[in-house]
């Protein structure tokens, strides 16, 4: 990796970097590639992360955008596993929608939302490394989709019928892309960014849109010598916290597994039925018995 190419990890970016709007071209470009239009940011919106703190300082970082069409994008990077981490990011699109809908107002008025997801950890299986998911109707008997029209007024006063597209036009989107899935193998424009995410440099032929800039404004050796300090410290920080998040996940386990071994004893299970079915070992097993 070229050294005078490397950028610096986007999750420190988006706490540090992404929020000052003269860097908002950085977005831009990122969400140009994904959603393939051109995307002007307009503003930010305090994010979840903001109002949770240093409980998930490491383990994730998110920034919510608005774009020139009203749009609500929420850009978050995922660096652990996340029990239910799916049914997180539904409730997150609907409680921007419930947050940006006042009250009162016709439901015509609701914001659409897009949810963007980069993780760093494998979510389930499958043989790509970005994914797409809407709110589509079809019929259950033909498969066909349904076409829902709505009256629009013309320039001259007249009422004509126009098809909508409902899953563009109101319903969340979700796009998740799984870094580590990627195969360095750069075929379009988002493959440049997707490529940048995963290795943290921007190769010179890269030419999406304002990728140039991303490889400027990110840039490690640009960091002034405080900047550095501290995002050196980041980078040495966020493994340990991992660790502990991990430990603390293990010791959990273990917990509950010697919970329900001692529950199958006190009710007169045989040892070789709590090996079967908690994994633990004759030894662990006797250890609990002393325990007991």
């Amino acid at each position: 990796m070229a050294e005078d190419q490397r950028v610096i990890r986007f999750d420190w970016a988006i706490k540090n970097i992404l929020r000052d709007k003269a860097n908002f071209d950085i977005l831009e470009g990122f969400l140009s590639a994904l959603l393939r239009e051109h995307i002007e940011v307009i503003d930010l919106i305090e994010s979840e992360s903001d109002r949770e703190g240093e409980r998930q300082k490491f383990n994730r970082a998110d920034i919510l955008v608005r774009d020139s069409r009203g749009r609500v994008m929420i850009i978050e990077i995922q660096n652990e596993h996340e029990s239910d981490y799916i049914e997180r990011l539904l409730f997150g699109t609907c409680r921007v929608i419930v947050d940006h809908m006042k009250l009162g107002s016709p439901y015509k008025e609701i914001t659409k939302v897009i949810s963007v997801s980069i993780l760093y950890f494998n979510l389930g299986s499958g043989d790509d490394y970005v994914y797409y998911g809407s709110t589509q109707f079809t019929g259950m008997h033909t498969g066909s989709p349904l076409v829902v029209r709505k009256r629009f007024m013309t320039s001259r006063g007249r009422y004509v019928l126009r098809e909508r597209d409902l899953e563009r036009e109101i319903f969340p989107e979700y796009y998740m892309i799984h870094t580590e899935r990627f195969p360095d193998e750069v075929k379009d424009d988002l493959d440049e960014w997707i490529y940048m995410l995963k290795n943290e440099n921007v190769p010179e032929e890269f030419k999406s849109r304002n990728i140039d800039r991303a490889r400027e404004k990110l840039a490690v050796l640009k960091m002034s010598e405080a900047d550095r300090k501290r995002y050196e410290r980041y980078l040495m920080a966020a493994p340990i916290e991992q660790d502990v998040l991990r430990t603390a996940e293990a010791k959990g386990y273990d917990k509950g597994r010697s919970e329900v071994a001692s529950k199958m004893m006190d009710n007169g299970v045989e040892p070789e039925m709590i090996m079967k079915y908690t994994g633990l070992s004759p030894d662990e097993i006797n250890d609990l018995k002393d325990e007991i």
